[in-house]
Parts: structure tokens; C-alpha cells; sequence
């Protein structure tokens, strides 16, 4: 085979395994395979499994999931992600293109073939219906990275055929965003609020609005996008969790603000976070990022009295020190070494198994599930699209102070205009989500990565560490890569590429 859009799907890869040879005319009852597979309620549910296992791929929410922060002003990779982040990317050069296709196909294919087959299972029907809620929810999730990052793909919803999907065209964006819509409405309809005991993990009504708030911003329907998130809101189910950085430790996981999370295991299913942002420093935080952090008080570095050049990291905005290791301050149990974070001289805390107050050896393998969707970034988009439709309501006003009291800092200063709140929004947005990957999404979408992307990365001791550079002709989408263009012709390049 040798169409990717089929072999990222292959039937053959998923659930079944068959060495039934077709010439015999015999069944096998020894294996799985095509004729005996969908028959029971514990074969459905595998199969769901299945398809949540696609979201450990490493170009999901797996070991790589954090790489759009290195290709963002919040972070730096000094040996991976240059050709990205430096705008040096071509449709041939950089294999996350194909990776991420064909992950998100992967996952297709398997929600697809549950979809198609599901039916002939005898089960409860209550089970079969959430389940197909949850492969909905999983399809939109799918196909909205697909979106996000090429525009239109090829629509498939239906099971792996090579003759039927081998040379498909590329559908449009708005074609693929409403079957994510489509799939996400019906997820939202079927699925329940909550779940008990091994299901907690699989998704969740609320989990299907807040990926349709989340699209909806991306697509800058701002009244569509502010009456999901409202309606996450109203469920009354979710808050903010106490402790912000204890949001992200392993001992507080599936707490009252996740909405939907990524599940790892020690040591079934591992990630290396730990290696990766502790030791490896493949995740860095950069001046710019540590700078944008204002003062206890709200104000600027500029602007406050509490700011002193002799220690610029004193009477920072808590959540400074809660996601970033700040040399000459406490982490691990012991004071952070200035030579050990040589990368940029930071590091991120967010993403790994290590605490201030402990001395810890060097984790290899993390469980810590990696977080899709969180209450904080509902009322952030909330806050968002409702000031773009109504300006700063008092709304707006509640739904940031919320966050703004978990962090300790004061509340937004009253009767700012539109475009002021706007601004503010914008920067609470990248402080409370530094280093959840998803402060890339959001320069693209606001269209400010052609401003923000053109500028020196420097270190803790201002020097320069890379010079980057975005074409805002081109680099707003990614290129299909030139391998899947090969295997299928069919499929128009994205512009300047």
C-alpha cells in the first residue's frame, strides 16, 4: 500500500489480527479477525480504547506534544525544532508534516471502522451509544488538527478502502470544520457529564463543548464560541483548581479543572517530559516569556514600585515561579544552579514529576496526563469571544478575575475599551498557559506570529540564542509533505510552499 492516508488506517493495524487464509473457506476461532470480532461488548470497548490510544502518538499528546512552544516566542530548542522555528521549513525538510497526518489519520481510521461496524455488536444500548459519542468526539478532535494546521484535508467517514481513498482531494477547511462541529454536537448530545472508577479519562459532554468552544474561537465565531464556553460554564461541574501548579503534579490529577486529559501510566504508557524539559532542556523558556510576567500589583516592570533591578524576579506575578525555574531560586529541594539551565539559562516546571520543597533523583518515566482542555482556558475563551461580540462586560471582568484570584494577582483594572481589554485577554492568556503548547495556535490566529515570530530569541543574560523568522505569505498553514504528495497527486500544496 502505498497511499499514507491508508496506511496510517490500515484495518490491518487496528484492532485485528488475522492468519485465516481465505482459500480455506474456514473461520478461525483461535485469533481475532474481521468475522468474529464485532460480537461482543468487551470487543466494543477495545475498540474504543483503540482509538484513544492514537492520542499517545508522539505528534499528539505524546513526546513531542510540547513543540509548538519551542516554535512560539515562549520557548527554544537548541538541537530540534530549528527548521520551524527559524522558518527554514520546506514541504521536504521537516518530518513533522507527514508524522502529524498520518497520526491524526491513524485516528480516524480507527473511529471510522467503529463507527461502520458497532452496529452489529450486541450490547447495551446505552453503552453502544456512548460510545459512539466518545469515537464523535475523538473524530472532531482528529480532524480539527488536521485543519488547524493544513486547512482543508480529505473528509473520510468511512472506513479504510485503498480503491475508494487512495487519490481523494483536499476537501475545504469550512467542510472539515463543520464535520468536526457536526461530530462534536452529537458527542455533547449522548455523552454523559462525568464518569466513576477505570472510565474517568474518556470523554465527557463537557469535554465535546469545550473542543467546540475551542474550534470556534480558532474560526472567530465569537458569539458561537462564547455560548459553548458559557455552556461548559453552566454545567456547574467544573472550577479552578486551588493550587496552580499543583494543577500539573501527578498526585492531583483528574481534578475539578480538567475537562479532557491525555492518560499515561507508569509503566504501561510513559512519556519522558522529565528528560525532555529537566534535563535536556528541549523545552526552554526565553527572556521574552519571563520578561512578559508583570509584578505582583498588576502593573509593569516599568510602571511598578516593587521592582528591582538587583533581583527583576522578586514580586513577580506567582505564577512566574510556579511554571518557570528561575536560577538562584528554590527547585528540587535545593537552590537552581545558573550552569545547569544552559540552554537559556530557564527552565519549565510545568510537565514535570519535580517539586521546590524535594529533593528528587532524575525521573526517566513520567505519568503525568498531559491536559487537552482545561477549565482556566474555558473562561479565557469565554472572556475572549464575549469581548469581541459585547466589548468588556462585566462578564469578561468575572471570568478573568477568576483566574487572576487563583493567581494571587489583582483584579483587571475597570472600564477598559474593547481593544484594551482585548490586550489584556491576550497576555492573561499566554501567562496562564505558558508552556501548554498552545500559545502557537493562538499567534496564528490572532495573525500577530508575522510581528512576534520576527525577533531574536536571547537567554537570561540577553544574548542572542536564534533568529527567527516568519512569512506570513506561507507560514500561518503548514505544507503537505512532499512524500504524501507523491503517494497521492491529488492533493494541492498550500500556498508559497
Amino acid at each position: 500500500m502505498k497511499n499514507i492516508l491508508y496506511i496510517g488506517i490500515s484495518v490491518l493495524l487496528l484492532f485485528i489480527v488475522s492468519c485465516n487464509e481465505s482459500f480455506l473457506e474456514t473461520t478461525a476461532t483461535d485469533n481475532y479477525n474481521e468475522s468474529n470480532w464485532w460480537q461482543t461488548e468487551s470487543q466494543a470497548v477495545s475498540s474504543i480504547n483503540g482509538c484513544y490510544a492514537v492520542l499517545r502518538e508522539d505528534q499528539l499528546y505524546g513526546n513531542n506534544a510540547l513543540m509548538e512552544e519551542n516554535i512560539s516566542p515562549n520557548s527554544f530548542n537548541q538541537s530540534g525544532d530549528i527548521l520551524l522555528a527559524t522558518g527554514a521549513h520546506t514541504a521536504g525538510n521537516e518530518t513533522v508534516f507527514r508524522d502529524r497526518w498520518n497520526a491524526n489519520y491513524k485516528g480516524i481510521g480507527r473511529v471510522n471502522i467503529l463507527l461502520d461496524n458497532i452496529e452489529r455488536v450486541q450490547m447495551d444500548d446505552a453503552l453502544k451509544t456512548r460510545i459512539k459519542g466518545e469515537a464523535s468526539f475523538l473524530r472532531g478532535l482528529f480532524y480539527f488538527n488536521l485543519a488547524n494546521y493544513f486547512g482543508g484535508v480529505p473528509l473520510i467517514l468511512e472506513s479504510p478502502d485503498f480503491e475508494k481513498q487512495a487519490n481523494l482531494p483536499r476537501n475545504t477547511r469550512q467542510e472539515v470544520i463543520d464535520q468536526v462541529l457536526a461530530d462534536l454536537d452529537y458527542a455533547a448530545s449522548v455523552l454523559p457529564v462525568s464518569y466513576v472508577g477505570s472510565d474517568i479519562g474518556r470523554a465527557t459532554k463537557g469535554a465535546a463543548l469545550a473542543l467546540k468552544a475551542r474550534v470556534l474561537l480558532y474560526e472567530s465565531r465569537w458569539s458561537e464560541a462564547a455560548l459553548a464556553a458559557k455552556a461548559v460554564m453552566e454545567l456547574k461541574y467544573y472550577g479552578l483548581f486551588s493550587d496552580y501548579r499543583g494543577l500539573f503534579q501527578v498526585e492531583n490529577e483528574g481534578n475539578k479543572e480538567v475537562i479532557f486529559d491525555v492518560q499515561y501510566k507508569v509503566p504501561e504508557y510513559t512519556t519522558i517530559f522529565d528528560i525532555q524539559i529537566e534535563l535536556q532542556l528541549n523545552v526552554a523558556p526565553t527572556l521574552d516569556l519571563v520578561n512578559s510576567y508583570l509584578m505582583s500589583d498588576g502593573l509593569t516592570t516599568e510602571e511598578s514600585p516593587l521592582f528591582d533591578p538587583a533581583h527583576p524576579y522578586d514580586n513577580r506575578d506567582p505564577r512566574l515561579q510556579k511554571a518557570v525555574v528561575i536560577p538562584g531560586y528554590m527547585f528540587r529541594g535545593g537552590i537552581a544552579s545558573p550552569t545547569k539551565y544552559f540552554s537559556t539559562g530557564f527552565g519549565f516546571k510545568k510537565y514535570t514529576s519535580y517539586k521546590d520543597d524535594v529533593v528528587q533523583a532524575n525521573i526517566n518515566n513520567s505519568e503525568l496526563n498531559f491536559i487537552v482542555l482545561r477549565y482556566a482556558d474555558i473562561l479565557l475563551m469565554y472572556a475572549e469571544a464575549t469581548n469581541e461580540v459585547a466589548g468588556s462586560d462585566p462578564s469578561v471582568y468575572d471570568a478573568l478575575n477568576q483566574i487572576r484570584s487563583r493567581a494571587l494577582m489583582p483584579d483587571i483594572t475597570p472600564g477598559l475599551t474593547k481593544d484594551q481589554m482585548r490586550e489584556v485577554i491576550r497576555h492573561e492568556r499566554r501567562i496562564e498557559l505558558a508552556g501548554e503548547a498552545l500559545y502557537y495556535n493562538d499567534i496564528r490566529r490572532w495573525h500577530t506570529a508575522e510581528v512576534v515570530m520576527n525577533a531574536n530569541v536571547l537567554n537570561s543574560k540577553g544574548e542572542v540564542v536564534q533568529v527567527r523568522s516568519f512569512n506570513p505569505e506561507r507560514d500561518y498553514l503548514w505544507p503537505i509533505q512532499e512524500i504524501t504528495r507523491q503517494e497521492n497527486p491529488a492533493l494541492d500544496q498550500n500556498p508559497k510552499y
